[in-house]
């Protein structure tokens, strides 16, 4: 059998049109699956940059994190603390003159009791 251009070939039209629909949902299917596997890869690869981003940071930068966290809380406690203290420095500083007074006024009493036995 010899092939050419001019050699005919007795295949109904029917079979000629299914045929041309089976390769042309062969090739469109193809390049789905090459769609979507470019779709997955592009996908996988921010993925993974994303978490190796996320990784860089190290053991040493996390203690940090925590550390500054940790000094923050204290630092609102000594903050409510000192405040409280405030109020009682004027307190102090009030009693103080209190007593400085009271002293001042048991040393005249004990004046005039000691002058009151000398004049009998």
């Amino acid at each position: 059998m010899k092939v050419s251009e001019k050699t005919e070939i007795g295949l109904p039209l029917k079979n000629l049109l299914g045929l041309l629909a089976a390769v042309a949902t062969a090739v469109w299917a193809y390049f789905g699956i090459i769609e979507r596997l470019n779709s997955i890869e592009t996908r996988a690869t921010l993925f993974e940059t994303d978490l190796l981003k996320k990784a860089e940071q190290t053991p040493v930068n996390q203690e940090l994190y925590m550390l500054s966290e940790w000094l923050s809380k204290n630092q609102e406690k000594i903050q409510s603390e000192m405040e409280s203290m405030m109020n009682n420095r004027v307190n102090i500083d009030f009693l103080k003159n209190q007593v400085t007074k009271l002293q001042k006024d048991v040393e005249e009493l004990k004046d005039k009791v000691r002058a009151n036995g000398t004049h009998d």
